[in-house]
């Protein structure tokens, strides 16, 4: 019971929390451009608090999945004094945007701040190479800093695995700095092969499982009818059953591409054969040394990965408008909520945080009605027209926008429930 309950305020408090640093942004930044707030609450249904302020009711809601700030003039248009429609443009696009903006902002300051604090940082500087390895074969020694590939700079050990992962197999110019001296070395990496089916397990308590989590479109294994939800119990004949280490082993280093999966689904025993993709993965052989921990090594390295991980939400986006993201791998409110009961102490509860206030800010940004970045580009459109659409051309466009989110947070919700059980 204490857990259940414990779990539950994880879950609110985060909830809770975003929505209303979401909101509080649009309030603070409304109050700034003398718009008039008729009500600020967080929370959706019933109001179990409110209190009326000078011009603002606060009201808090009994269900805390959202929150919002009605404006004077935002729904419906308004000639009175401060109201939203007869703002200036910038002025309403400034309120429109900082809500997302806030949530953006916040995830980087949290993010930057836990980077800083953890201080467990790889440096650029080679510990080792690895016998057999390219590195070694090429002459890189323990103590050199790498510098560049390929003439961009490496800074972490996140630049570095980034140049490796899309050099293809191709040459790389390696210049690394060796007692004080700058050398260049063309180094090709050494090739390995291994097998691709497009499965991502699911993760339990912090450790990778063999329940299938997601399967890439197009991939091998959704060509081979693996879903979602599938418990993987053996590769080739061979026990996996609860080793997701052995599980992947087995894959990678199967003798044919043609590999068989017995898997659980739904209480039944099934067998799959999936025609694997050969891949490769490209190596220089090198291990880095961790970096010193002092305070101006933990400000350097949290500035370059808190930049990481903002781009590497970008980068997921791109990947779901390009399809290499699967509609079935999003998650929702659902998703959420068991992901933040699994995290593991106050740093992992901090990460989580970020990583959702990130998603939150950035995704609300995008131009699609009615998010917060469709109302920007119906703004936009207005400033370029020199006059707002009709009301029921922009009321027909945001029921049309809130009918797809709709949709797509049922088809989500669902996939999160199937996951779960």
């Amino acid at each position: 019971m204490i857990s259940f309950l414990i779990n539950a305020i994880k879950i609110v408090f985060i909830l809770g929390f975003l929505v209303f640093i979401h909101e509080g942004g649009h309030f603070i930044i409304a109050k700034l451009c003398k718009v008039k707030v008729n009500e600020f609450a967080i929370g959706f249904g019933p109001t179990i608090w409110s209190k009326q302020g000078k011009e603002t009711k606060y009201a808090l809601r009994l269900i805390p999945l959202g929150g919002f700030v009605s404006m004077e003039g935002e729904e419906e248009r308004s000639e009175e004094e401060g109201s939203f429609s007869n703002a200036s443009i910038p002025r309403r696009i400034a309120i429109v945007m900082a809500g997302g903006t806030v949530n953006i902002i916040f995830a980087l300051i949290v993010y930057f701040s836990l980077m800083s604090f953890t201080g467990n940082n790889i440096s650029n500087i080679v510990d080792t190479t690895i016998p057999g390895y390219s590195a070694e074969i090429y002459g890189i020694k323990s103590g050199d800093k790498i510098l560049k590939i390929n003439n961009h700079k490496i800074r972490t050990k996140n630049d570095l695995d980034e140049e490796i992962r899309n050099c293809n197999g191709n040459e790389l110019i390696v210049e690394v700095e060796r007692n004080e001296n700058k050398i260049e070395y063309k180094i090709v990496p050494t090739e390995e092969k291994y097998n691709y089916t497009g499965i991502a397990l699911k993760y339990i308590e912090n450790s990778p499982s063999t329940e299938i989590l997601a399967v890439q479109k197009d991939s091998p294994a959704e060509k081979g009818g693996l879903t979602s939800g599938d418990v993987v119990l053996k590769i080739n004949s061979i026990d996996v059953e609860n080793d997701a280490e052995k599980l992947v082993e087995n894959i990678s280093k199967s003798e044919t591409n043609i590999i068989q999966f017995t898997v659980q689904r739904n209480n039944e025993i099934k067998d799959f054969n999936i025609e694997a993709e050969e891949k490769f993965n490209y190596y220089l052989g090198i291990n880095l040394k961790m970096a010193e921990k002092n305070f101006t090594n933990n400000i350097y390295y949290a500035f370059w990965n808190t930049g990481d991980f903002l781009f590497s939400i970008i980068d997921n986006l791109k990947m779901l408008f390009t399809g290499n993201v699967a509609v079935n791998q999003l998650m929702g409110p659902v998703g959420i909520g068991e992901v933040v009961v699994e995290t593991k102490g106050i740093s992992e509860f901090v990460n989580i945080l970020a990583l959702i206030s990130i998603s939150l800010g950035v995704t609300n940004l995008l131009p699609f009605p009615p998010l917060d970045g469709g109302k920007v580009v119906i703004l936009l459109i207005e400033g370029i027209r020199k006059k707002p659409l009709k009301e029921n051309v922009e009321l027909k466009i945001q029921m049309i926008g809130f009918c797809i989110l709709i949709g797509l947070s049922i088809v989500v919700t669902y996939n999160d429930i199937l996951r779960i059980f």
